[in-house]
């Protein structure tokens, strides 16, 4: 079973699902502390000072190939967005393709 980050998430990144997971899989566009520094800074205004810095589409992804499908990380997650691949809402089945996306150029 695979993981994934769905739109929740997006513009988010709340980092609680990065603290708990056992192996470090979960990653961003941006290094996590960097993303953790402009949250922390923003405060309420969290959501767009990410966006603005990042981009409209910041999120944190699972890297399916680290993950050791544990599940520490879905109760963390403040937003609700994370899903097991077969769980994801189908108004988001588009972030199993975008999630895949992400780590193939790494």
């Amino acid at each position: 079973m695979i993981y994934i980050i769905a739109e929740p998430c997006v513009g988010v990144c709340d980092t609680a699902c990065v603290d708990v997971c056992p192996v470090d899989c979960i990653h961003g566009p941006a290094p996590l502390d960097e993303i953790r520094e402009v949250r922390d800074a923003a405060g309420d205004d969290a959501e767009a000072a990410l966006k603005a810095k990042f981009g409209d589409d910041i999120q944190l992804y699972i890297d399916p190939e680290e993950c050791i499908s544990c599940g520490a990380c879905e109760p963390e997650c403040p937003v609700e967005a994370i899903f097991e691949d077969e769980e994801v809402p189908e108004k988001w089945e588009g972030y199993i393709e975008s999630n895949a996306k992400f780590f193939e150029n790494r």
